[in-house]
């Protein structure tokens, strides 16, 4: 079955984000109905249809980033830009990687140049960067595009801590 995970592009807009935060829409793989979600620092999503853990991938911008990086999981930041060759063959991987590790991985996608000063904060002279958080800190720096099978060796310590 194959189902389209795509951060609400609406998402990044001003009029997405609220008082109490940025809201995405995340569709859930197994169900497909869509469901609205703010960042949380604890839990997963899960759909709120049939309840099955959704794939946690979503858009940030400046503004909205400190709130979108807390989470229970580890969280891999995907900075790219739209005209970036590498940034577009690695994210189909990562939509593949937030299915495939719900509940585990939250993907946070950051598009470089529209926020430049998160690119400047993770020091992203190259793109694709790709950043792992855990508990707010960076663990891991993945510069360049690798192919799924390499690029999910890296992650995977990252993964198995809950």
């Amino acid at each position: 079955m194959t189902t389209e995970t795509t951060p609400d592009p609406e998402a990044t807009t001003p009029e997405a984000v609220t008082a109490s935060g940025p809201v995405s829409t995340l569709t859930c793989t197994t169900c497909g109905k869509k469901n609205r979600i703010r960042p949380s620092p604890r839990g997963v999503p899960h759909c709120g249809s049939c309840g099955a853990t959704l794939p946690w991938l979503v858009s940030a911008t400046d503004a909205t980033f400190d709130q979108e990086a807390q989470a229970s999981t580890a969280v891999l930041v995907d900075l790219w830009a739209p005209w970036c060759g590498p940034c577009r063959f690695v994210g189909p991987i990562l939509e593949q990687i937030s299915t495939e590790y719900a509940g585990r991985i939250k993907v946070v996608k950051v598009n470089v140049d529209e926020n430049p000063r998160t690119q400047q904060r993770f020091d992203a002279s190259s793109i694709p960067t790709l950043i792992v958080l855990r508990d707010g800190r960076v663990v891991d720096r993945i510069v360049g595009a690798l192919p799924k099978a390499q690029l999910t060796i890296q992650l995977t310590p990252h993964l198995l801590r809950r």
